[in-house]
């Protein structure tokens, strides 16, 4: 079936639990900002609309706006989270894999920081690093894994679509996969090392998708049953705010399950796929056939190949001062 531990994953996020507090901090903040905004929303809306006669209505488009403010706010600060939160993890994960003593506490996080400064000087590298990576992905997804990789029989299309939806969801941490190989490899120019970890993973491909779609089920699966845990508590707590908020309750306990996804379970699935890679790619070099067939077939790639060309040649030289 599957070829990863969750054992040894579960042993991962053990030895970096100063991380998985972190994480849990910086999510649950997310999610309680969620649920004050909304709630203050709703409030200043109830207090508006209750001029009229028409408070529930208020209260709606107050926390619908609420709602929309605080996604804004995470849209702004998105490039912040993959520098600090996800790839920082990553790299104390690989450092984990590699064998390599952490240090506890705070000093994790310090360690974590240093470590992607020194790939990845600025959080604008990072995020079109990794924009850049996931849109190969998406064009990989498309090129290999037609219908017949996975179901040898005629007459499924409405069934390869469903299992071509789920793949493409499972990219979502498989660009991690790949900024994972960057740090191990402690590469100066990160785009040449993005360019050798793609084609490492082309050559794996089914391997790698097997246990990504295993993953994403079961990653899903544990996200729904927290869902369900926080109804309850998510109704109780917008009943403390004016106006009808019960259809909010859901959307609260949705976004609480889906703080407790990217704060525990997804570090959890990265960390067991990252484990499939390494042991599966190991002794391997990137095949120059598909260097060619991506090149080929994706642009995304071409600019990954241009800017690794250009990472390392020579800085120019100054003009001669006249005199």
């Amino acid at each position: 079936m599957w070829d990863f531990n969750i054992g040894k994953a579960v042993g991962a996020m053990l030895k970096t639990a100063p991380f998985i507090v972190f994480r849990m901090l910086v999510y649950l903040g997310i999610a309680v900002g969620y649920v004050l905004a909304v709630g203050i929303g709703a409030g200043i809306g109830y207090g508006v609309f209750s001029i009229g006669d028409s408070p529930g209505t208020g209260a709606f488009w107050g926390g619908l706006i609420g709602f929309g403010a605080v996604s804004a706010v995470l849209y702004w600060a998105r490039e912040y989270l993959l520098y600090l939160v996800k790839a920082g993890h990553i790299a104390v994960l690989v450092e984990h894999m590699d064998g390599r003593e952490l240090p506890g506490g705070k000093g994790q996080i310090t360690y974590a920081q240093a470590i992607v400064k020194e790939r990845f000087t600025e959080m604008s590298v990072l995020f079109g690093f990794d924009r850049l990576i996931m849109g190969i992905l998406r064009r990989i997804n498309r090129m290999v894994m037609s219908l017949a990789n996975f179901l040898p029989i005629p007459g499924l299309q409405d069934l390869a679509r469903w299992v071509n939806k789920i793949l493409n969801v499972s990219l979502t941490y498989l660009d991690e996969i790949i900024l994972a190989y960057n740090f191990r490899t402690k590469a100066e120019n990160p785009w040449a090392s993005g360019q050798a970890a793609l084609i490492l993973y082309v050559q794996n491909y089914k391997v790698m998708l097997k246990n990504a779609v295993f993953l994403l089920l079961l990653m899903y699966a544990a996200t729904f049953v927290i869902f369900l845990i926080c109804l309850a508590p998510a109704a109780a707590i917008l009943a403390v705010f004016p106006g009808s908020l019960g259809g909010w309750s859901f959307i609260m306990a949705l976004v609480f399950a889906w703080c407790f996804k990217l704060a525990l379970i997804e570090p959890l699935a990265v960390a067991a796929l990252m484990d499939v890679y390494f042991e599966t790619i190991e002794g391997q070099t990137p095949n120059a056939e598909w260097d060619e067939k991506l090149t080929a077939a994706s642009d995304k790639f071409r600019e990954l190949k241009d800017k690794a060309a250009a990472a390392l040649a020579p800085e120019p030289e100054a003009p001669p001062m006249s005199v």
